[in-house]
């Protein structure tokens, strides 16, 4: 193998590497990181970031240089050093190719496009209902009710979500007022579930928690960000997975807030 092929899996390498870092930096400056991964590890992507960049660039100066140094030798008493056939070489260029083109497009994509958050389709296919809610909401608990020092003001949608799974007799709960934003995974029902995704590290780790919505109104438009005013009730369909819903006296159609996950 000659030297300029030897060296192009560096090339690729170092490349990714900094086409990754330059992304990431990017997405701090723009705010926009926080659409990835959880804010406590932000500061600590930024500095590996940071140190990636000239580290990658030192990289491929040094693989550069190298290559400017080098010559194919040959083998014992002149011999000639074996060469891979002509198969392998296209097999290596080929995958090299689809590798740069992969680090590219999603290089360009990043920088171009505009950052997304997940989607009710996305909730739909990880399961958004009582039966996983474990998922998310974990092992952290919160504050039970029944004594008035319990300020529920602050809960968001996962925490009730925690408080109903952990909660025994949820009659307790009935009555409750809420107010909370999410966005619109539909039912079959004419009820939908007010969903936010819960990020534990990253985004492919997100998990959705969901409340189920009543109303007398219009179901709003999938993925539409709402905010609920009303009481826990208890669900009419008892052989429904959620055993608590929301009975919404207002649906307000909102904006996404600016960090549409929970934590």
């Amino acid at each position: 193998m000659s030297s300029s092929e030897s060296r192009k899996p560096a090339y690729l390498g170092l490349g990714s590497v900094l086409a990754v870092a330059l992304c990431t930096l990017w997405l701090a400056v723009a705010g926009h990181l926080d659409l990835y991964i959880n804010p406590r590890y932000a500061v600590f992507t930024i500095v590996l970031a940071a140190v990636a960049v000239p580290a990658s660039i030192a990289g491929l100066v040094v693989v550069a240089r190298g290559a400017g140094h080098t010559h194919d030798h040959a083998g014992p008493d002149d011999a000639p050093v074996a060469r891979p056939g002509g198969s392998a070489r296209l097999v290596r260029a080929t995958l090299g190719g689809i590798a740069a083109a992969i680090t590219i497009g999603v290089t360009v994509a990043m920088l171009v496009l505009p950052p997304a958050t997940l989607s009710a389709r996305t909730a739909q296919q990880r399961s958004v209902d009582s039966a996983t809610l474990s998922n998310a909401t974990g092992s952290g608990t919160v504050s039970l009710l029944g004594s008035e020092s319990v300020d529920t003001s602050g809960y968001g949608v996962k925490d009730w979500a925690a408080l109903i799974r952990q909660t025994t007799d949820t009659s307790s709960l009935v009555g409750k007022r809420v107010t909370l934003t999410g966005f619109v995974v539909p039912g079959s029902d004419g009820s939908f579930t007010l969903t936010r995704f819960v990020i534990s590290c990253c985004a492919v780790d997100a998990q959705p928690v969901g409340l189920v919505v009543t109303t007398d109104g219009t179901v709003p438009a999938e993925n539409q960000w709402v905010t609920v005013t009303g009481a826990l009730a208890a669900n009419p369909d008892q052989s429904a997975d959620a055993r608590i819903v929301i009975k919404a006296a207002t649906v307000k159609r909102v904006d996404q807030p600016r960090d549409p996950y929970e934590y």
